[in-house]
């Protein structure tokens, strides 16, 4: 096993995390098997607590991890899935020490940061470098590392300690380390200044760490004196010295680190010279890079969120909305809408401006489609539910994800049930007609990861819905969850005889999963959240039929499908693969009657 740390200067931010995936993508154009993990050096066993204005989005993982979101670029990138021992944090390191002195394990000796604290962290990483993460079942031969913060924090002192002594835990050839850190412009005239980052490079090399690769990251490319400057005071070669300027579109960060050599440098401190000689990116840059920018007819979708000052909470949202563009053949334009602003000045706690008003439901009006995301708490509820009538009365397309779907569910039944009350105990326990409720089994005592988290199955209760289409699905389909409250089933027999059908739920049939409105252009919510499964090359199905239903496609598009048949028996293995290539075929077909669409 191999490994590549990468460690970030100067300040943070920079995109580590978007340059270690960059380098596992480029590892897996060369034919080598990666996986990843993320060091974050807070006390927080997870990023599950933790407020979406500060930290950003709650990356959910198949295991039911709650991890930081850099995990999500991880998987997005390499296509990958990962489990919550990917993402190690100091809270979890001195648990888990903390746990194995209360056992006794450390045989009565004083437990110490060296050498028990570092060690931990070694034997994590070296645990978890050793699990297969790409389905294949094979185990990765390259392992990327990247550590939070930058270099001479506090916080990542023991980590920094922990992988200086790992080095020579894997021995010579087996190492090395990628420093991310920034070149800043100063003054009128442009010059870019290398002294922050000759600082941070002899930080990091007093702590025992020598990198391999410099990525420099400025506005635009280096010039070749400020490389050949940072080469000689970082004792590294000018061409270990990689410019990471601004660029069009994130997928284009690979491309760059290819040109200038990255892949080869690596593979060359690895011992995988070979392997560097078959790098091949060519879809990557087709069907990525090159398509994104190429992009032309706007499909527009207001995202009408409530943590819209810091769009990192939405992350993994935003970039499902540009896979799904990506195969719609739509350039994205990204209404963002402060869900509070909908509602009108001087009602409630409204604290807002008529201006921002009218201008949150300008942007609302001019979308073409309309994505309610998930979120906690009662703020910005109310402007939420005016978003999903604004959908559900205009025939505009709507996709409601984890709140979304109980704010449609809300929505609903104020007005098409006429109950007036109706509203989720979450921050309305005295609703007369609480249509959302907490979950009986979730812990009220303890907030970290006691959520229903993770991959859960969704059983279809028709293949005659958008959702069996979309999803190619007779029977079922997975996705990740997390949340606290459901749709109340009291109510469902109700709302069901007015026009909105559960079409997919739980193994009891008691817990709504998906709900899909009757005689409406698209009107789909999930409790799950689908962007967590989104794939560059692989949108997700959801997604894709916003996106298609808001570009006036969607209906050419699944002219081509065929709907799935339910059978109440279980496929056998040739049966399934049988029926794998039909859907196949069916999806083939669907992607060429849009094509035709196009040139007409």
């Amino acid at each position: 096993m191999k490994y590549i740390l990468v460690t970030g200067g100067v300040v943070s931010g920079l995109g580590k995390g978007v340059t270690a995936s960059s380098i596992g993508v480029l590892l897996k154009a060369c034919g080598v098997r990666v996986t990843s993990i993320k060091i974050d050096p807070y006390l927080n066993v997870d990023a599950g607590t933790m407020s979406p204005l500060e930290h950003g989005e709650v990356f959910v993982l198949d295991d039911g991890g709650e991890a930081d979101l850099d995990l999500g670029n991880y998987e997005r990138f390499l296509d990958l899935s990962l489990s919550r021992d990917n993402n190690l944090t100091t809270g979890k390191v001195y648990q888990s020490v903390i746990e194995r002195e209360r056992r006794g394990d450390y045989l009565g000796k004083t437990v110490q940061v060296v050498p028990h604290i570092t060690n931990e962290i070694q034997d994590w990483i070296e645990r978890v470098a050793h699990v297969s993460v790409d389905g294949s079942g094979q185990l990765p031969e390259v392992c990327v590392i990247e550590l939070g913060g930058t270099v001479g924090d506090i916080e990542s002192m023991p980590f920094v300690e922990a992988l200086r002594q790992f080095q020579f835990r894997v021995g010579a050839g087996n190492f090395c380390v990628v420093h991310v850190s920034l070149v800043p412009v100063i003054g009128a005239v442009g010059e870019q200044k290398t002294k922050p980052t000759q600082h941070s490079v002899a930080t990091l090399r007093s702590l025992g760490l020598n990198p391999s690769l410099l990525a420099c990251r400025s506005s635009e490319p280096l010039g070749d004196s400020v490389r050949e400057k940072l080469a000689s005071f970082c004792h590294v070669r000018p061409e270990q010295v990689l410019t990471m300027h601004d660029v069009s579109n994130i997928w284009r960060v690979p491309l760059m680190l290819e040109a200038q050599g990255a892949h080869k440098t690596v593979c060359s401190a690895l011992g995988l010279e070979a392997a560097a000689a078959r790098a091949d990116l060519h879809r990557w840059r087709t069907g990525l890079a090159d398509k994104w920018d190429a992009l032309v007819t706007p499909v527009r979708i207001a995202l009408v969120g409530k943590y819209v000052e810091l769009m990192d909470a939405y992350l993994s949202v935003t970039k499902a909305l540009q896979h799904a563009c990506l195969a719609a053949n739509r350039r994205l334009q990204l209404e963002i809408v402060e869900s509070e602003h909908l509602v009108a000045p001087g009602e409630g706690e409204a604290t807002h401006s008529q201006d921002e008003h009218a201008a949150a439901w300008a942007a609302l009006r001019s979308a073409d489609g309309v994505l309610v995301p998930g979120g906690f708490g009662g703020r910005g509820t109310e402007g939420k539910i005016l978003a999903a009538r604004h959908a559900r009365e205009g025939g505009v397309p709507y996709f409601g994800i984890c709140l979304g779907m109980q704010i449609a569910v809300i929505e609903f039944a104020r007005s098409v049930l006429g109950l007036a009350g109706a509203n989720s105990t979450e921050w309305d326990a005295a609703s007369p007609d609480p249509v959302v409720v907490f979950m009986p089994e979730i812990s009220v005592t303890h907030k970290g990861g006691t959520m229903r988290l993770g991959a859960r199955r969704v059983l279809l209760e028709t293949s005659d819905c958008v959702t069996a289409k979309l999803y190619q699905a007779e029977r079922e389909i997975q996705e990740r969850y997390r949340h606290r409250y459901e749709i109340n089933p009291e109510y469902v027999e109700r709302m069901e005889a007015a026009g909105l059908r559960f079409v997919g739920r739980d193994e009891t049939g008691a817990r709504m999963g998906v709900l899909e409105l009757r005689d409406h252009p698209f009107y789909v919510a999930a409790q799950f959240h689908p962007e967590f499964k989104s794939r560059p090359f692989k949108a997700s199905p959801f997604f894709l039929g916003l996106i298609l239903a808001a570009s006036g496609q969607l209906n050419t598009f699944l002219s081509g499908r065929a709907t799935p048949v339910s059978s109440p028996v279980k496929r056998r293995a040739t049966d399934a693969a049988a029926h794998k290539q039909q859907l196949d075929g069916t999806i083939h077909a669907a992607f060429q009657n849009l094509a035709v669409q196009e040139k007409q």
